[in-house]
Formats: structure tokens, sequence, C-alpha cells
């Protein structure tokens, strides 16, 4: 599950691509999006930090992509804001570390299915970027969403 602080950057980062080579306030920002402008000031200053964005001074200032959106993929983003998204330590690329009650990697169960599946998401959420993101309904109508597991 993303945290709250992931789906007000991503958001941000859509209403920015929106706004193409426009630079929003950060008022503008947190109304289009419905993002918290206390929370949204600090999650720009991340972005800009991480070259996501610039930041532009003056009468027509404000935040902007600086990025191509097609440039900016889901799962390095994710990784960005929140750190490693591994549901087990022993799995994750950047954060590597054994777990702590297992004795042999090589034969844990958990390790084995929760990599398979992990492994899946990471196929999947590399291959996202800002711009499927930035798609209108019409295209995200092929992916029905009623069909998967919990879908209403």
């Amino acid at each position: 599950m993303i945290t709250q602080k992931t789906k007000y950057a991503l958001k941000a980062l859509m209403v920015l691509g929106d706004a193409g080579k426009e630079a929003l306030t950060i008022e503008q920002i947190a109304q289009r999006s419905g993002a918290p402008k206390r929370f949204l000031e600090h999650i720009l200053i991340e972005l800009r930090k991480a070259g996501y964005l610039a930041a532009r001074r003056g009468r027509s200032g404000g935040y902007h992509l600086i990025r191509d959106p097609r440039s900016i993929a889901l799962g390095a983003l994710l990784q960005q804001i929140d750190g490693p998204i591994a549901p087990l330590p022993c799995l994750s690329r950047r954060s590597y570390q054994p777990c702590e009650d297992c004795a042999d990697e090589e034969s844990c169960r958990l390790r084995r299915i929760f990599g398979q599946v992990f492994y899946s998401y990471l196929v999947l959420i590399d291959s996202l970027t800002l711009d499927d993101l930035l798609q209108r309904p019409a295209a995200a109508e092929a992916l029905d969403l009623q069909s998967l597991p919990g879908g209403e």
C-alpha cells in the first residue's frame, strides 16, 4: 500500500504534468490536487531536490516539472518518497538486510513466495511512468478494476 505522502506527491506531479511548462504556486497545486498545503511544501522540496521539479521565483513563479513525464518511472518515484518497497527486508534491492528470524534464505518459503509476488510487482511498477498517470480516464477504462479481488 502506498503512503498518504506518496499519494500527495503523485497527485501534485499529475497537476504539474497537466500544467505543462506553466509554473504553479503551492496554493494552486494544493487546490487542484486536494493535498494539504503544509504537507505539500515538504513534498515539493523533496521532489525538487530529487530532480523532478524546479522552482521559479518572482511574480510568475512556482513549481514546474523539469523532466518529461515519460521519463519519470513510478517505481523509482515510490522508492524516492517512501524508501524500500519490498515486502521483506531480504528482498530489497537497495536496502537489503537479512531477516532476523531466518536461518537460511535459500530454503525460506516466505522469501520464495513473496519474492515471486514482489518480482511481478516490480516488473509492472517499473514499466509505468508519470505519463501513464496523466492519461485520461478513457485510456484507463482498458484496465477493469471491477475484475480485481475486492473490486466494486
